[in-house]
């Protein structure tokens, strides 16, 4: 009886198994897909004009150098903004905050808001900074409009690392005689940080790849040149391959798939560097 149960347990957990590497066979292969083909035809695209020119002939020809720049002027902008009101409003309803319904109202709202479409964002952003607070269409604008939407990730993944942190840690530091802010400025932000990095990092990616928020407040498809100010507009990467792609004829396949090369190789590059933070992490504890 003993050994048939074994046997039994064997063959379900095998089984099991099989369909949880299926399933991440099915997940993977599109993915892969995708990567590939883009590599496939976009490569031919890539040299040194493509990626350090202007471009000319209404994109036809030149290169994609001010929209990379924009593209990053844009994270970095967004960056600046989510961080600090994303993780201080994670410290506070985590530390701070009483576990009343208020709260739980609260943290409900934050989930929420990241399942709102980035188009909403785009119209919450000409609503309120391009016209309420006259920006215009800028790249202050645009970063603020990202900013809004990625607050929601980067409030609940630092609230997750956060939360993770054992209590034993908080109970030590104050028993000691630390006081509250001593304790989550030197023990729990720092063991929470990679989580909090990684969130961070993942939010700033997808903001990377969007073009519905940005085609409202403030993308432009052709520059003379880089953007001298906040109050400027610019170009990104997401807006000009969808007008080259959508809007431009006679467009050479090659160049479409350049650019696709180039903001996947973007945003994929910010994802690598979240797994990275995130094994580094795991290692040191």
């Amino acid at each position: 009886m003993g050994t048939e149960a074994r046997l039994s347990r064997e063959v379900s957990q095998r089984t099991a198994f099989a369909f949880l590497a299926l399933a991440t066979v099915i997940t993977l292969t599109p993915v892969l897909f995708i990567i590939i083909y883009t590599i496939i035809n976009g490569a031919s695209a890539l040299n040194w004009e493509f990626l350090t020119h202007f471009p000319s002939q209404a994109g036809k020809a030149g290169g994609i150098f001010p929209a990379i720049v924009g593209t990053f002027y844009l994270m970095l902008g967004t960056l600046i903004f989510a961080l600090p009101i994303g993780v201080l409003a994670a410290i506070y309803l985590t530390e701070y905050a009483k576990d009343n319904w208020l709260t739980r109202l609260i943290n409900t709202a934050i989930m929420n808001l990241a399942g709102v479409p980035s188009i909403v964002f785009g119209l919450f952003g000409l609503g309120v900074f391009v016209l309420t607070f006259h920006f215009g269409l800028s790249l202050l604008a645009a970063s603020l409009t990202l900013a809004s939407q990625a607050l929601a990730m980067v409030v609940t993944t630092s609230r997750e690392a956060i939360l993770a942190v054992p209590k034993e840690y908080r109970e030590g530091s104050l028993a000691i005689g630390a006081t509250k802010w001593q304790t989550v400025g030197h023990i729990v932000l720092p063991q929470a940080l990679p989580g909090i990095i990684t969130g961070v990092v993942l939010a700033i990616s997808r903001a990377a790849g969007e073009t519905a928020p940005i085609l409202i407040v403030g993308a432009a498809f052709f520059l003379p040149g880089l953007p001298q100010s906040p109050f400027d507009q610019f170009m990104a990467l997401p807006y000009h391959l969808y007008t080259v792609s959508a809007h431009v004829p006679g467009m050479p396949r090659s160049t479409m798939w350049g650019i696709a090369l180039v903001l996947l190789a973007v945003v994929l590059s910010f994802d690598v560097l979240a797994a990275v933070i995130r094994i580094k992490a795991r290692q040191r504890k």
